[in-house]
């Protein structure tokens, strides 16, 4: 099980309404663990199962996603309690923190601050230390890596890839 459901509904903490922060808590945190628990069922009948929580490095704060930050520190916290409690039945349960990701998402948020994508971009990749923003298939690569059988002994673990570290 990878979750990966995710939605942004950015705004100051005195601007964000009930809904908008119910919403993204509900899409990114309710879900994974709606998700998880139905799919518990099955990983711990035939004794093996990976699930990945994606996370953000958000979770650390981010100005202007009370809800966003909150839902992903929510999904680091979901992560370790489900590894414990499913470990001991073959199943690992892990977590990829993105930093900056060139995704739809991502693009969406420069429109809404008036800049090109190209700009937003540069901007972040000044920030972090390989110097250039996250593809979706860097995330692709340390999901693969948790649901391999190989990875039995890596059980609630949080990755950042970020470029740089975090936290």
């Amino acid at each position: 099980l990878v979750n990966n459901a995710g939605i942004i509904r950015d705004n100051l903490v005195f601007k964000m309404t009930d809904r908008d922060f119910d919403s993204v808590i509900g899409v990114h945190l309710r879900g994974a663990f709606l998700m998880a628990r139905a799919v518990q069922r099955h990983q711990t009948a035939a004794g093996w199962g990976r699930t990945v929580n994606l996370s953000s490095s958000a979770a650390l704060g981010n100005r202007g996603q009370s809800n966003y930050s909150s839902a992903k520190a929510g999904l680091m916290g979901l992560t370790k309690t489900l590894a414990i409690e499913l470990g001991p039945f073959g199943v690992t349960v892990n977590c990829v923190a993105p930093g900056f990701i060139a995704t739809e998402m991502t693009e969406a948020t420069a429109e809404r601050m008036g800049i090109t994508f190209e700009e937003f971009t540069e901007r972040y990749a000044k920030t972090i230390p390989v110097r250039r923003g996250g593809r979706p298939e860097d995330i692709a690569q340390a999901v693969s890596f948790f649901v391999r059988e190989e990875a039995g002994f890596v059980n609630g673990q949080i990755l950042y890839v970020a470029g740089g570290p975090k936290g």
